[in-house]
């Protein structure tokens, strides 16, 4: 079968494509072959299965030159981040909410029904809703990228309920530990303060040790990714919206898992500079989910975020 995925260059788009196509990944179900690439630069997987194309996703034209007979579905993970998407509206409403509406016509004017994975986010609640979210709690985004995807969501249920796509959303918890650079999102110091002292570089953190944070490991999130992909259309049923599962972390706890795996060295070359803007956004996210459907669905959680970091540490000594 073949997939195409949005951002494809991605953190998330590159490692989804290189774990759909693992040996490992036939366990899953999803016998997925061939892999294309839709991304505003150049796929960096070299793989004899991974067509990478360089393009505007907000073209459904281009976007429906890239289905073909084969084609099962298209996995949606292009996005203009939190912070970049506040700073830069109009930047946000076209990648965020134009290309995503691009994405599903072409789904809908296809002759056959396509699934379509869309990755969503906790930023579509925000203040008002609570620290703790149930899986029918209303979306009060409190910014631009929240509000853009809670938009998404609801063009994909009403574009599955048409019968449009085959439609499945996953609202993914903040990822750490990210690797390389820090990213424009709001989110981004909470791995830069595991990833930097972990490299002897010291990192400053913007929030208060007390702020809760819903966390995966990218592994988990990418597992869980690939089970939304392959879980059959009759178990999600009408509601096409799943709050992915994860672990609620204060940063005070993320830091005493770094000591101790690193010791107390490590640790002391974070230190806190409150910045206004982004603990406005972060605090605005929930801090725990209940995900008791998600379990049902046999989606997985991290055991701890002593093996977030396990994992971390691991993934560099592979590399």
């Amino acid at each position: 079968m073949h997939l195409i995925v949005t951002g494809g260059a991605g953190f998330l788009g590159s490692r989804l494509i290189s774990a759909l196509l693992s040996p490992k990944n036939e366990r899953l179900g999803l016998d997925v072959t061939h892999i294309t690439s839709l991304d505003r630069v150049a796929c960096p997987l070299d793989h004899p299965n991974v067509e990478s194309v360089i393009g505007d996703i907000e073209d459904p034209g281009l976007v429906r030159s890239l289905i073909r007979e084969d084609t099962f579905g298209i996995a949606h993970l292009a996005a203009i981040v939190s912070s970049q998407a506040e700073s830069d509206f109009e930047l946000g409403m076209h990648v965020n909410l134009d290309a995503t509406r691009a994405i599903l016509d072409a789904c809908r004017l296809h002759s056959k029904r396509l699934r379509l994975l869309f990755t969503s986010s906790l930023a579509v609640f925000g203040a008002g809703v609570g620290r703790r979210v149930e899986d029918h709690s209303c979306v009060k985004p409190r910014s631009s990228y929240g509000t853009q995807k809670a938009i998404g969501e609801l063009l994909v249920s009403d574009y599955s309920r048409h019968g449009f796509v085959d439609g499945r959303v996953c609202r993914l918890p903040t990822i750490v530990v990210r690797p390389g650079r820090p990213n424009a999102a709001a989110s981004s110091f909470a791995s830069g303060i595991i990833r930097e002292p972990l490299s002897g570089v010291p990192s400053v953190c913007p929030v208060s040790p007390s702020l809760s944070m819903w966390l995966s490991s990218p592994e988990t999130v990418i597992d869980n990714l690939i089970h939304a992909l392959a879980i059959e259309e009759r178990l999600i049923d009408e509601d096409r919206v799943i709050n992915l599962p994860g672990i609620s972390v204060s940063v005070e706890d993320m830091l005493g898992a770094l000591e101790r795996q690193a010791g107390k060295e490590t640790r002391s070359l974070v230190s806190f500079e409150h910045d206004a803007r982004i603990d406005a956004i972060v605090s605005s996210w929930p801090e725990s989910f209940d995900t008791q459907r998600a379990d049902a669905l046999g989606f997985h959680t991290d055991a701890g975020f002593d093996a977030i970091i396990d994992k971390f540490i691991a993934s560099r000594s592979s590399t």
